[in-house]
C-alpha cells in the first residue's frame, strides 16, 4: 500500500506514528466529534472508538419517530466525517473496562494504550429502577428507538382502519408520552400532528376526534427548565393542538397498553391510561463508563452518574483522563450550577479540551474554560417553537425559524444539512411527511444494546440469581 494511503493499525509500525502522543476518544457524539475535528492533521495520533459507525444528531430523533425525516437524514458515517484525516483512526467497538494505572482501555478483547483518554460516551435513558418498563414504553435515544415508536403508532392506525369496536378504536388512536421536557413536548406535538394529518388525508375510516395524545410528567409545568412564560406558551399551544397535559402525575406502573398514574391529591385508585403507543422521554442517565471509572479511580459521580471533573475536565488524580459532554458534571461556572447536557456545551467542551491537549504539547496553558450560553429552545408543533436566547423569549413562527437555523448550524454533515432543509421546505409546501414506512418485526429494535446495557443486564441477572 502506498505510504500516503497508509492507515494506522493498533500497533503502528512506522516511527513517525509511534513517537506521537496517542489520544483515544470514546464516543463519536457532539463532543467526541468536535475533538476529532480539532485534532485532525495535528501532531497527535487519534483513535476514535464508538459502538456505532455513525454520528447521530439526537435532537431530531423525534422527527424520525414521527415520519418527518428518515434515519439517514440525522446520521452520518464517522469514517466519512473524520476518518479520512491521516492521523485519525476509527475503530468500531464498545469500551467495557478502563485500566487507569496501565493507561489502557479494553474493547473487542483488545487492551489498547493511550497517552490521553477523552470520555465522550454520552447518556442513555433511565426508568428509575423499573427497567421492565423499557420494552413497554420505548425511549428515544437511538435510531432503533425512533423506528420502533413510528412502527407502533402506524401499526395502531392501520389496525384501527379495520376496526369497528369504538373502545378498541379509542385505544388504538391514543398515545402516551412520559416526560414533559423538550424531547417529550417535541414528540407529543409531532405525534398529534401526524395522527391528525394521516386521518384527514390517508385513512378513510377513522375519526380525527378520537385521536388522543397524553403528555405525562410529575413536574407542574412543561419545559420546566425554561422561563415560566415560555412554559405557559408551550402548554397553551400543545393544549390547542390536541395534546392532553397530565402534570403533577407520577407513573406508578406500566403494563402492556396501560399506564397507571398517581398524584399527591389522589385518595383512591390510580388513574389508568389505556394507549396502544407509549413512549418514554422522562429520565436521562450518564453512560455507565462514569460509574466504571469511579470504581477504578475513586473519583465522584453525581446522582445521574456524571463524573465530577476538574476545571480542565480531567479526573482528580488523573490529568490524562478527561470527561466531556453528558458524561461530565462541570460545576466550575459563575453560579456553581453544572452545565446542561445539551449539544452547545458538549461542542464547546470538546473544542476546548482538544486545544488544551495541543497547548500542553508546547508546554503552554489555555485560559480557563468559559461556556458561552446560546440559550435553549424546543419545537412543539408545525412551524411553532419556543426559544430562550439568554433572556430574549421568542415563540411561534419566529421561534421555529430560530430553532431551524440553530439546528441546521449544529448538524455536522453538509449533505444532511441540505437534505433536512429540502425536506422541511417540502413539508412547508405540501404538509406531507416523507418517511412513513413500517419496517421490521415487532419489538426487534428494543434488543439493541446502548452503551453498557449488556453489562447492566448481566449484573442485574446475577443479583437476581443470587
Amino acid at each position: 500500500m502506498a505510504p500516503d494511503r497508509f492507515f494506522l493499525e493498533l500497533d503502528p509500525p512506522e516511527a513517525q506514528w509511534q513517537d506521537l502522543p496517542h489520544v483515544v476518544i470514546v464516543g463519536g457524539g457532539f463532543a467526541g466529534l468536535k475533538v476529532c475535528h480539532a485534532l485532525a492533521r495535528k501532531p497527535v495520533r487519534v483513535t476514535l472508538i464508538d459502538k456505532r459507525n455513525f454520528n447521530l444528531f439526537q435532537p431530531l430523533l423525534y422527527q424520525v419517530a414521527s415520519g418527518l425525516v428518515s434515519e439517514a437524514d440525522v446520521a452520518s458515517p464517522l469514517r466519512q466525517m473524520v476518518g479520512q484525516a491521516p492521523n485519525i483512526q476509527i475503530l468500531l467497538g464498545e469500551v467495557v473496562d478502563i485500566d487507569p494505572e496501565a493507561k489502557e482501555v479494553v474493547f473487542n478483547d483488545h487492551r489498547y494504550g493511550y497517552d490521553h483518554l477523552i470520555l465522550a460516551s454520552g447518556s442513555g435513558s433511565t426508568y428509575f429502577g423499573h427497567e421492565e418498563w423499557r420494552p413497554l414504553a420505548p425511549p428515544m435515544k437511538i435510531l432503533e428507538h425512533a423506528d420502533e415508536i413510528r412502527r407502533r403508532l402506524l401499526m395502531a392506525l392501520e389496525e384501527a382502519e379495520q376496526t369497528k369496536d369504538p373502545e378498541r378504536l379509542r385505544f388504538l388512536q391514543t398515545a402516551v408520552v412520559v416526560g414533559a421536557g423538550p424531547a417529550g413536548c417535541e414528540l407529543a406535538g409531532s405525534l398529534i400532528e401526524l395522527m391528525h394529518r394521516a386521518i384527514r388525508y390517508d385513512f378513510k375510516q377513522l375519526d380525527q376526534d378520537r385521536c388522543r395524545v397524553v403528555l405525562v410528567d410529575v413536574v407542574e409545568r412543561v419545559l420546566p427548565t425554561m422561563h415560566p412564560s415560555l412554559s405557559e406558551a408551550a402548554g397553551i399551544y400543545l393544549g390547542r393542538a390536541g395534546v392532553e397535559l397530565k402534570l403533577g402525575a407520577k407513573v406508578e406502573s406500566i403494563a402492556p397498553g396501560r399506564v397507571s398514574l398517581v398524584t399527591s391529591s389522589d385518595a383512591g385508585e390510580p388513574e389508568q391510561l389505556e394507549a396502544a403507543t407509549i413512549c418514554w422521554t422522562a429520565g436521562v442517565r450518564a453512560s455507565r463508563l462514569g460509574k466504571l471509572l469511579a470504581d477504578r479511580t475513586g473519583c465522584e459521580v453525581d446522582r445521574g452518574g456524571r463524573l465530577h471533573v476538574e476545571p480542565d475536565f480531567s479526573i482528580p488524580g488523573h490529568p490524562e483522563i478527561r470527561a466531556v459532554g453528558d458524561l461530565c458534571c462541570y460545576s466550575h461556572t459563575g453560579d456553581g450550577k453544572p452545565l446542561p447536557g445539551m449539544a452547545g456545551p458538549a461542542v464547546q467542551m470538546g473544542g476546548w479540551v482538544a486545544r488544551d491537549i495541543l497547548a500542553s504539547l508546547k508546554e503552554r496553558r489555555l485560559p480557563p474554560f468559559r461556556w458561552t450560553d446560546l440559550g435553549s429552545m424546543a419545537v412543539i408543533g408545525p412551524f411553532h417553537a419556543v426559544a430562550d436566547l439568554r433572556g430574549l423569549h421568542v415563540t411561534g413562527l419566529p421561534g421555529w425559524v430560530l430553532w431551524a437555523l440553530a439546528h441546521l448550524a449544529f448538524i455536522p454533515d453538509t449533505e444532511n444539512r441540505i437534505a433536512l432543509f429540502s425536506k422541511w421546505m417540502w413539508q412547508i409546501a405540501t404538509r406531507q411527511r416523507t418517511a412513513l414506512l413500517i419496517t421490521g418485526r415487532p419489538d426487534q429494535h428494543l434488543g439493541v444494546d446502548v452503551g453498557l446495557q449488556r453489562a447492566v443486564r448481566e449484573e442485574q441477572a446475577s443479583r437476581t440469581a443470587a
